[in-house]
């Protein structure tokens, strides 16, 4: 059965191109395409619209080169194309596989930066593999998203994390929330399993406190069965990032009141849009999701 995947309508066919000479038959790994999982079920899928576009007129895919289908939530198609027409790329699933959800979640509560730094931030965090993006508009942003801009600004963070997973070759993307307060955060930051305050001038590690909190998890999953996709907020790791200008008093007294503890990543100090990405990779590596 063949699945049209990315709503439009399969167009007649055309000559196939040879294909490009690169030298070596195929990339490192496959590229990743975004496709819905019900099309994915199929035995023959129709990669089409903006994603077959870019498969056929960018990469230039050309029968026998593969190709991963994913919708960002956990189920990967390994495929190989099979045809390629303008715009459209029909490929053959030759393999499926779940990727298990991550546990413990690393969750980054990045503050908005100006500029481009917040993409460059959400881009560096989706390589690494951070779960979740929190932007937080905290009291010493430079930058602010206006009421009437707000909605724009989350689209293009969500966009760079949707290409940045892709390029990434992720089967699950992070999730992008929409933008919280002081109070939300002190909320999540209560209900998370262990949440660090980045302050270049604490007493104590991140990768200390990290350690500890990793032992427990593996005795965890020694002592009770895995729990499938479902995730708990319970089991987050939450990393907290001020802007350029710092986290204010208030701010740090009311999440350390929560449960927050201070914690420094090492002797320099990071710009806020690379130090989520570091603490991230940190948290990862000392959790054992990055092997």
């Amino acid at each position: 059965m063949t699945t049209a995947c990315g709503g439009r309508r399969a167009t007649p066919r055309v000559p196939q191109r040879a294909p490009r000479a690169t030298g070596k038959e195929q990339a490192l790994t496959p590229p990743v395409f975004v496709c819905d999982r019900a099309s994915r079920e199929a035995d023959r899928v129709t990669l089409t619209g903006p994603e077959g576009r870019h498969a056929t007129v960018v990469r230039r895919l050309a029968p026998g080169e593969l190709v991963d289908l994913t919708d960002g939530d956990g189920l990967l198609a390994h495929c190989v194309v099979v045809a390629a027409r303008a715009g459209e790329l029909e490929l053959e699933v030759r393999a499926r596989r779940l990727e298990p959800a991550p546990r413990p979640r690393v969750v980054v509560v990045q503050a908005i930066l100006k500029g481009d730094r917040g993409e460059l931030a959400v881009e560096l965090m989706t390589e690494i593999g951070v779960d979740v993006i929190v932007p937080w508009a905290a009291e010493r942003c430079v930058a602010r998203w206006a009421p009437d801009r707000a909605a724009k600004a989350l689209a293009r963070l969500r966009s760079t994390a949707r290409e940045a997973a892709k390029q990434s070759r992720r089967a699950r993307f992070p999730e992008v929330t929409e933008l919280v307060d002081l109070a939300s955060l002190v909320a999540r930051v209560r209900q998370g399993r262990l949440a660090l305050l980045l302050d270049p001038a604490a007493e104590h590690r991140l990768v200390d406190f990290v350690a500890a909190q990793a032992h427990q998890t593996h005795q965890a999953d020694h002592e009770q069965p895995a729990a499938g996709d479902e995730q708990s907020a319970a089991d987050d790791i939450v990393l907290i990032v001020g802007p350029e200008g710092g986290v204010s008093e208030t701010e740090a007294e009311r999440l350390i009141q929560a449960g927050a503890v201070q914690a420094r990543l090492g002797p320099s100090v990071l710009r806020a849009s690379t130090a989520g990405a570091i603490a991230g990779a940190l948290v990862l590596s000392a959790t054992g999701r990055w092997p």
